[in-house]
């Protein structure tokens, strides 16, 4: 039978400070590894997390509305949509709604003649396309954000018709103040 090996020498049985400390920092380094191993990518999840708790209340917010915002609409909607606001506008609101068939996006906002003029062509059209004195929204949409266009404005209007999927513009613009027109678009896209 053999007996465990006895250490002979004091030197044997502790180890040295140097052993010890190498020992130590190996503890703290492999505590450390754990530490961000598991602490950061918890922490992206907490935020993550409310990250996109956040964002579906904004989104909540935004679904439940039943009128224009008074605000605008975000830079994936305006691409989306195709409805270009030129910088610097004003009065800019907007309304989304969308079932299984269609999606539309209502608009308005002032702009300048030159603001006008950006809009008209980044959206496919331009001024000569509009038709004056033409209303190119429907009543029920007019209806659905509470546009009203029978009062006396100086209206002039022009529907951009797209191939699928592309959306869709009705255009009306009240040209009462040359200098700050007002645009109201509907862009209808389906699916």
């Amino acid at each position: 039978m053999t007996l465990p090996h006895q250490p002979t020498s004091p030197d044997e049985s502790a180890p040295s400070p140097e052993d010890r400390r190498h020992m130590l920092l190996r503890r703290w380094l492999t505590a450390i590894t754990i530490v961000l191993l598991v602490g950061i990518p918890a922490g992206y999840l907490v935020i993550s997390a409310e990250q996109s708790r956040n964002s579906g209340r904004d989104k909540e917010s935004e679904s439940s509305a039943t009128g224009l915002r008074d605000s605008w609409p975000s830079h994936m909607k305006r691409r989306v949509f195709e409805v270009p606001i030129p910088a610097k506008s004003t009065d800019v609101a907007y309304y989304e709604t969308s079932n299984w068939k269609t999606s539309r996006l209502y608009v308005q906002f002032r702009t300048t003649s030159a603001g006008l003029d950006r809009f008209l062509k980044g959206a496919g059209t331009s001024r000569a396309q509009l038709d004056d004195g033409v209303v190119t929204i429907s009543a029920r949409d007019a209806e659905t954000v509470g546009w009203d266009f029978s009062e006396g404005g100086d209206w002039a209007g022009t529907t951009h018709a797209q191939k699928d999927p592309r959306p869709s513009q009705d255009i009306t613009v009240d040209m009462t103040h040359l200098s700050r027109p007002k645009v109201y678009v509907v862009s209808t896209a389906t699916p």
